[in-house]
């Protein structure tokens, strides 16, 4: 009986998953396009865009994931990026999170400390697509025998295009790694000065040999409290592939020379 009832649960979420991706699909269609669409969180879909020159952003985060392996979680994350110069951004993420296996035990702690560059090199133009590179690298700061680490130095080597359509191309080098291409496709309506709407549309192959292939959504919200002070919730699930259900929440705290002197008042909220 447990089985049975196991089975009609995993049936209903899978026919659910392909439902709310066509209701998604029905959602680009149909939303207005009121100003132009910057990706990132709370975004899956990344872009060429760099923080401006002397300018902050700073992020306290969680993103969850629950998919056929198990669940993992950053609680919390914290992401800081500098426009060091123009069209140069520097990246660091130090993750605190926690890594639970089906049918294991749950772990928490220090995970892999992440460093990285954005530079964009080809503005967008009529016929040419915004390009730039984001190279990361993953020091082995978690404990990779308790799950919350890879256990070895990773260099990641994306080319993010964006015109319209965003496309990356990923260099995963590591054992089992492999090469990828992901695609994004989002659009978002300003309800307000202070609120923005938004959902994706992405598709990934494999990073690692014999992956998934992913066809997945993100719906999210970014509300700005005021000129500095923003903050930005997503969730979303797998078309196809292993990712049941994801979130993400932050609290975004940006600021730069010519934001000093700005009113929050227009956002007509404090």
């Amino acid at each position: 009986m447990i089985s049975d009832l196991e089975c009609a649960f995993r049936n209903w979420h899978v026919k659910s998953r392909y439902i709310i991706g066509h209701i998604i699909v029905l959602v680009f269609f149909t939303l207005e396009i009121l100003h132009p669409v910057y990706a990132g969180p709370p975004f899956k879909a990344d872009d060429p865009e760099t923080v401006d020159y002397e300018h902050w952003e700073v992020y306290v985060a969680s993103q969850y994931a629950n998919d056929k392996d198990g669940v993992s979680s950053t609680a919390p994350h914290f992401e800081v990026n500098y426009g060091v110069l123009s069209n140069v951004q520097l990246h660091q993420l130090v993750p605190f999170g926690y890594d639970r296996p089906r049918g294991g035990p749950t772990l928490y702690g220090l995970q892999d400390l992440e460093l990285g560059v954005k530079y964009r090199f080809i503005q967008e133009s009529n016929n040419l697509p915004m390009v730039g590179t984001f190279p990361i690298v993953h020091l082995p700061t978690g404990n990779s025998a308790r799950g919350l680490g890879n256990g070895d130095t990773q260099l990641f080597l994306p080319i993010w295009l964006q015109k319209k359509l965003g496309a990356t191309a990923g260099h995963n080098p590591g054992t089992d790694n492999q090469n990828y291409w992901f695609f994004g496709w989002q659009v978002q309506r300003e309800i307000a000065k202070w609120l923005t709407v938004g959902a994706e549309l992405f598709y990934q192959t494999p990073p690692v040999r014999y992956g998934q292939y992913q066809t997945g959504y993100t719906v999210g919200v970014i509300v700005n409290f005021t000129e500095n002070h923003h903050f930005l919730c997503s969730a979303g699930s797998d078309i196809h592939g292993p990712n049941l259900f994801s979130y993400y929440v932050s609290y975004q705290w940006t600021w730069g020379p010519e934001k000093k002197n700005q009113k929050n008042e227009k956002y007509g909220i404090m």
